[in-house]
């Protein structure tokens, strides 16, 4: 029986929950996440759960923060002086917005507190310093790739790491 191993795609059907309960992700009603081993685009310890599983094998697994999107960081409050807010754009608090870096990367930035002289954004991933519980099932293992890889999309944020909103 084949078994999951570096450089092979594997699709799978994943939940991801909090401690909570909450569901922050979830392949249900879309296509499985195609994943290539050891290409580095899902979080670490997501990869390390499905090596050495069999096809149709299901397993729960739950991330400490060091194994998903890390622990929080205060150095990544950032404070933005209003004057450099642009004109027509309100910002509030809880509200993610898109900054753009010098180089013209987009990131996700969560408004956290406003007052008359600035904007304080938090710039560390959503999910950062959580415990994450993935419930996994290998629906496909491949030598190929069986879907179109555009880059990362909202669809795959539970255990994506390009940055995007949603998507660490």
């Amino acid at each position: 029986m084949q078994k999951v191993e570096s450089g092979l795609f594997v699709s799978v059907d994943y939940t991801g929950t909090l401690d909570s309960g909450e569901v922050f992700d979830s392949s249900e009603g879309r296509q499985p996440l195609e994943v290539q081993m050891g290409a580095g685009a899902v979080i670490p310890g997501f990869e390390t759960a499905l090596m050495g599983m069999s096809l149709n094998e299901t397993k729960t697994v739950t991330l400490a923060p060091e194994e998903a999107y890390g622990h929080r960081d205060e150095n990544r409050m950032h404070d933005f002086p209003k004057s450099e807010i642009p004109e027509g754009m309100t910002p509030e608090v809880g509200q993610t917005l898109m900054l753009s870096t010098p180089q013209g990367q987009q990131i996700p930035a969560k408004v956290d507190s406003i007052d008359d002289q600035k904007v304080v954004f938090d710039l560390n991933h959503p999910l950062a310093g959580q415990n994450l519980t993935f419930a996994l099932t290998v629906v496909g293992i491949s030598e190929t790739a069986s879907q179109q890889h555009a880059g990362c999309s909202n669809a795959q944020c539970g255990s994506c790491d390009c940055g995007g909103e949603g998507c660490g």
